[in-house]
């Protein structure tokens, strides 16, 4: 790669005597109806000169070795080397074999970041990685061929039959996929539907364009939506039997988006340790198991915070307790529970000003948002309730800071705050297709240096194995099936109270919590790593260790 480059692609062509100016001016017209795409491949889209010479000259400028892929070059098995949604995601197909070398092709090989990540997967497989420079869309062929080979229904274009059966084939399709989210876009010249399984976005079916008013129409009826309004608006879908699909739209410039929560009314709720919470039950319940205090659950949207809270409900859920939820919405339905749901009309602190008139013992309040909602919550942890709720920050113990800027004393931070939570989600290896393999020196070196650094000894290391995702029918050939929580616990100890009280920073409460036997995130990732569990590199794109 020559990154020093000083003259434009274009210019270095027509100075090559691949194109004309003329040709780059049709070029440079097509880009900007297709902002997205490198001139190179602008150029070979429409046609505009010979192919194998245009991607030679590119490679040359790059400093890379051009190929014009087609699909009968490749001659290996690609999920073994990559699974498909990482060719996808990095535009990149491995194609060939000789020796110790892998040939791998790139759409773009200026992204040193996306050449590290694939060179670093094939190296644990003690291949060496040799690039190549290739065109967009022959790549993405290849891909959309994997795709339809791993012979599932989430890739099948659903196009025919009526409107009716048209949306409600997406709904189901989403369904018996496991998705938990819905994408239903509008885009320039078709619709696209996108699938969320385990946290990753796929492409199910592109739909003609000209179906796009009528889907809409569709959706908007039977989410209870305004036909007319061509604004943000929220619905809710009761056709199935079993699901509550919460439904937003939303206006983009080709049309309306709108994005379907598949929420299933009764799902069994899985107990707190197949969670992948770490410790022993005896732990669990110091933690938890309260009066006069709050526990508060700290993760980004969609990290597995609510499941998290139901698991521990369900565990204090006794007939001899009242337990009161106050959610937005009520996602989970648990018999014994006390569930009230927030609308438009209503408010947390609201609800939780009426709730302690009705003498819970527990309280969940879904999501503390403001200063008033936390300071009710203070409140009720310290009239006797047990308060459980969650907040949006990166860790465990910046949830004391969050609590400082919304508002809330040191003293009442100190005095009620007895656990704080933080967790990720990452996804778990297929256990139909994954393959075992030791780890490599490189995998070796980074669990050791982040293990060492908490005091976390590694034993064996070098008897122990990892597994590759391959991808197969069964994980929609991602190589992963189904997800499992990285946890860090925070206990407030009489110390780390003092230095609340005191104001102390963050870096100063982590030090003494450290001391106390609080590890971050990434030592319980580790070690679902090294029991199989999920992967270096799946553990790394949800915390960027290196």
């Amino acid at each position: 790669m020559d990154n020093k480059r000083r003259q434009p692609m274009g210019v270095e062509l027509v100075r090559r005597g691949i194109v004309t100016e003329s040709d780059i001016e049709k070029a440079l017209e097509y880009q900007k109806k297709h902002p997205n795409k490198k001139i190179g491949d602008c150029i070979y889209e429409l046609d505009l000169c010979e192919p194998h010479a245009l991607i030679s000259a590119i490679g040359e400028v790059l400093g890379e070795k051009g190929i014009l892929l087609r699909k009968e070059m490749v001659k290996i098995d690609i999920p073994h080397y990559i699974s498909v949604d990482v060719a996808k995601k990095n535009k990149a197909i491995p194609f060939e074999i000789e020796g110790s070398k892998i040939k791998v092709c790139f759409a773009n090989t200026v992204n040193t970041r996306t050449l590290e990540a694939i060179r670093l997967l094939l190296l644990n497989k003690n291949l060496v990685m040799d690039t190549y420079i290739g065109f967009e869309r022959d790549i993405q062929d290849i891909i959309e061929s994997l795709e339809g080979n791993a012979d599932n229904d989430i890739n099948d274009p659903v196009v025919s039959g009526t409107i009716t059966n048209l949306v409600d084939s997406i709904i189901k399709k989403g369904i018996e996929n496991r998705a938990s989210d819905v994408h239903i876009e509008p885009m320039e010249n078709e619709v696209r539907v996108r699938y969320r399984i385990d946290g990753e976005l796929f492409t199910a079916a592109k739909i003609v364009k000209e179906k796009q008013h009528q889907i809409i129409g569709r959706l908007k009826a039977i989410s209870n939506m305004h036909q007319e309004k061509q604004e943000a608006q929220d619905g809710r879908i009761l056709l199935y039997n079993d699901y509550n699909i919460r439904v937003s739209s939303q206006p983009n410039v080709y049309g309306e988006k709108f994005v379907l929560r598949l929420l299933k009314k009764n799902s069994n709720i899985k107990n707190i340790f197949d969670l992948g919470y770490p410790g022993t039950e005896e732990e669990f319940k110091q933690s938890v198991n309260k009066r006069n205090s709050i526990t508060i659950i700290a993760a980004p949207t969609g990290e597995g915070k609510t499941t998290t809270l139901y698991s521990i409900i369900d565990y204090l859920n006794r007939p001899e307790i009242n337990i009161t939820t106050i959610e937005d919405p009520v996602e989970i339905r648990i018999d014994g529970l006390n569930q009230i749901e927030i609308d438009t009309k209503s408010s947390f602190s609201g609800a939780l000003r009426t709730v302690l008139r009705q003498d819970p013992d527990v309280i969940l309040v879904g999501e503390i948002r403001d200063r008033e909602t936390a300071e009710i919550a203070i409140q009720a942890g310290q009239t006797g309730h047990y308060v459980l709720s969650t907040i949006h920050t990166i860790d465990s113990i910046e949830v004391i800071n969050r609590l400082r800027k919304i508002g809330v004393s040191d003293y009442d931070i100190a005095s009620t705050l007895a656990t704080s939570i933080s967790e990720r989600l990452v996804r778990k290896v297929c256990p139909k297709c994954k393959k075992e393999r030791h780890f490599s020196e490189p995998e070796k070196q980074i669990i050791e240096k982040i293990m060492s650094k908490y005091g976390e000894n590694v034993e064996n290391l070098d008897n122990l194995i990892t597994f590759d995702p391959i991808g197969c029918k069964y994980c929609n050939g991602t190589g992963f099936y189904d997800r499992i929580g990285v946890f860090e616990i925070l206990n407030i100890t009489d110390e780390i109270k003092e230095l609340i009280v005191q104001g102390a920073s963050s870096m100063e409460i982590r030090r003494k919590a450290i001391e106390e036997g609080y590890r971050p995130l990434v030592v319980d990732g580790m070690k679902k790593v090294l029991n199989g569990l999920t992967t270096l590199e799946e553990l790394n794109k949800k915390l960027l260790f290196f």
